[in-house]
């Protein structure tokens, strides 16, 4: 099992690889997607919506373990109009992505090993841990960094 150090370095890597590569995404390419996936643009939109919802959770699953925690529907999320995924820049995301990953390592930082078992219970998920939760949401930033270097490359 790996350190509460070590968690936190892989989670900061992720977030790392992430900005990175989506704050380099030229404009020209911002639209651009592989098959039926999302573009570049809801891609980023998208992860600074999952980490605003994950960053509530992270601290849910802290100080209120055995709570509720509720899921969303964020394939409906990316197609309304309103929340602007396929067309508001970028930068505002970007921004958001970056300060709700940077207090999530904060508290990750600050975690006691016996809290990796704290849960809530997911609408949709059921039980879900503060290990699961690490997992997923430092994996989570690779995946769409991925997502958007396979864009970058059409």
């Amino acid at each position: 099992m790996l350190t509460i150090i070590e968690i936190a370095a892989a989670y900061g890597k992720a977030t790392n690889e992430f900005l990175t590569i989506a704050s380099n995404v030229p404009e020209s390419k911002l639209d651009v997607c592989v098959g039926q996936d999302w573009s570049s643009r809801q891609v980023i939109h998208h992860c600074a919506d999952s980490e605003a919802q994950s960053f509530a959770r992270l601290k849910r699953l802290v100080a209120e373990p055995g709570s509720a925690i509720q899921g969303y529907d964020e394939g409906l999320w990316a197609k309304n109009p309103t929340l602007g995924y396929t067309d508001m820049p970028v930068e505002t995301s970007i921004a958001v992505f970056k300060a709700v990953r940077a207090g999530s390592l904060e508290i990750i930082k600050r975690l006691e090993p016996e809290q990796l078992k704290n849960f809530c219970i997911h609408s949709e998920k059921g039980e879900f841990s503060l290990e699961r939760w690490l997992q997923v949401y430092t994996r989570h930033a690779i995946e769409h960094a991925d997502q958007i270097t396979k864009n970058l490359a059409l």
